[in-house]
């Protein structure tokens, strides 16, 4: 179904399930009737996660989320990305690239203390994904990027109160004192889509208050 609201910007969205090839193939589709076969930046977004301890057997059937987290986060980046290719080539020039932004996470690059095997595992392939796809579009001047968050107050990072991770015990492990919000993430995506992120591809930038930059090993000050 495809909403309109009218003002004096409209905007125009639809829903699809982006966890199978099929749905983000016709996503595509409609968006390209949508602006003319025309995308200036794509951001992909979509997420799950899954925890649960190894000793335990519920997840058997399940496999631990692996499928249900891959799905989404590894394979449905992939075809999407994929299919918006020929969108972005529509716009895209020398000093004015299209633009591809993937959403990854701080725990592909270093593991959380929670259970959630599936989901840290994915966000090392986002970040894999970035580097890759950065290589293969660079002659088709379309630039691949990836944002990092650390810790944002969000459903997902509620359920890490499970094993432990309140915002306040998360909030004391970042160097920087606080957890993100959206006015961190959205200044990250800006400038990746702007003219000043233009000459950038490839890049997996960390926006996540010093969580990965700026820790330290701590040493017994008797020494």
């Amino acid at each position: 179904q495809v909403s309109q609201q009218h003002n004096q910007h409209p905007i125009q969205y639809c829903t699809s399930n982006v966890a199978n090839r099929e749905g983000c193939e016709e996503l595509v589709q409609h968006i390209s009737q949508i602006f003319d076969h025309q995308l200036h930046v794509l951001i992909n977004n979509a997420g799950t996660s899954w925890g649960e301890p190894l000793e335990r057997n519920s997840s058997t059937q399940s496999n631990w989320g692996f499928d249900k987290v891959f799905d989404l986060n590894v394979k449905g980046l992939f075809y999407l990305t994929r299919a918006c290719i020929p969108l972005l080539q529509n716009t895209a020039t020398l000093q004015d690239p299209g633009r591809i932004i993937n959403v990854g996470s701080i725990v592909g690059m270093i593991p959380q203390a929670a259970p959630t095997h599936a989901y840290d595992a994915s966000k090392a392939a986002v970040h894999q994904l970035t580097k890759k796809f950065a290589t293969d579009l660079a002659t088709k001047h379309i630039t691949v990027n990836c944002l990092a968050p650390g810790f944002v107050p969000s459903r997902m990072s509620a359920g890490l109160k499970a094993w432990g991770g309140t915002p306040e015990t998360i909030a004391q492990s970042i160097p920087l004192g606080r957890m993100g919000n959206e006015d961190d993430m959205a200044g990250a995506c800006l400038y990746f889509a702007s003219r000043a992120g233009a000459w950038c591809t490839g890049v997996i930038l960390n926006v996540d208050g010093g969580a990965i930059g700026a820790i330290q090993v701590e040493l017994d000050s008797k020494l």
